[in-house]
């Protein structure tokens, strides 16, 4: 696929193309590569997956308390990336994160299945841990504390939403004579340009 023109806005773009990849069987189609900064200013990349768009945000979960979470608390600007090869398309995102409500996180842990849930409470994300015994024991003890009943969400745990304020849509060409198309954020409009490859 190549365009003449821009697409009018990105986020409707972006979830057509996302749509696509689900149902053309693209590998891990809901990952994205988050990268982060610390205080320093010294950056950071991780694959997280794609929870939706709320409100005209990306979003993810995590544990607040992981390397992420704390680098977010300190410079809430981030990137995310999204590539599908079969699909010879990408999409960049540049924003500010934040988190989303209590609600938001509430809903999306009570979608999550049993087991993933007990793993929210027993994994103390980016943190050294001795052995995957350690792991599996303190899997064994949260599911013994919530025997019986349903898993509460753990309170350092939750939904981010990465408000877009840049994003770049890029489509493969042949002899890398690729389209790319920038667009940043105008109030509530989008200005897009195209981009030389």
């Amino acid at each position: 696929m190549s365009y003449l023109d821009a697409p009018p806005e990105p986020i409707g773009t972006f979830l057509d193309w996302y749509d696509e990849a689900v149902r053309r069987g693209a590998p891990f189609a809901d990952a994205m590569t988050l990268a982060t900064a610390d205080g320093n200013g010294r950056p950071s990349a991780r694959t997280v997956l794609f929870k939706g768009v709320v409100d005209g945000c990306v979003s993810f979960v995590s544990n607040f308390d992981s390397r992420k979470g704390r680098e977010l608390a300190h410079n809430p600007a981030a990137a995310l990336v999204f590539f599908w090869p079969a699909l010879g398309r990408q999409v960049r995102f540049e924003g500010i994160v934040t988190r989303a409500s209590e609600e938001l996180s509430e809903r999306y842990f009570r979608s999550r299945d049993r087991d993933s849930q007990l793993g929210a409470w027993a994994s103390p994300q980016s943190e050294a841990i001795v052995s995957r015994a350690e792991l599996e024991a303190a899997v064994e003890a949260a599911r013994r504390r919530f025997a019986g009943r349903d898993v509460e969400r753990p309170p350092n745990w939750g939904m981010y939403l990465l408000a877009p304020e840049y994003v770049e849509l890029w489509i493969s060409g042949d002899h890398r004579l690729h389209d790319r198309f920038a667009y940043r954020r105008d109030g509530d409009a989008w200005r897009g340009q195209r981009l030389a490859p």
